[in-house]
């Protein structure tokens, strides 16, 4: 047996089995509450939403405030037509691509790092120390 490998005895196993039952039905009870906080929250800016639908003002700037927003997206996209503006654009695009893609790369390195060395701390080429974090979500399954 190598010296990473650990047996559990029979009562680490009834302890880790009690940790994770109790972690699932705090995850269960914190999702009925996000639900439920959702819902609820969804209801009311429905209501907060009809209040500024119902008022004569607020639709009269809203349309006002649509117009302006839809001339200064007339106007963008004129601007982004120009040669020197659209080369411009399209670097940016590629940029931003290569960021994200660089990131993604990063955090799947930072997860190897971890995982082969155990360490959490990693000091970048500026001297300065990054701390590793992980951040998990739950999303439906599809």
């Amino acid at each position: 047996m190598d010296d990473n490998q650990q047996t559990l005895t029979p009562t680490d196993e009834t302890s880790t089995t009690s940790v994770a039952m109790n972690l699932e039905a705090m995850i269960k009870a914190n999702l009925s509450t996000i639900d439920r906080l959702s819902e609820e929250l969804k209801k009311q800016k429905e209501m907060l939403q009809s209040v500024f639908e119902n008022d004569e003002t607020f639709k009269k700037h809203s349309d006002v405030a649509k117009e302006a927003a839809r001339i200064k997206s007339n106007t963008k996209q004129q601007i982004l037509k120009q040669p020197q503006v659209a080369d411009v654009n399209e670097k940016v695009k590629s940029m931003q691509s290569q960021l994200k893609e660089n990131q993604d790369a990063l955090s799947e390195y930072l997860r190897e790092y971890n995982r082969l060395t155990g360490i959490t701390e990693i000091e970048g080429n500026d001297g300065e120390i990054r701390q590793i974090i992980y951040i998990a979500k739950l999303i439906r399954k599809t």
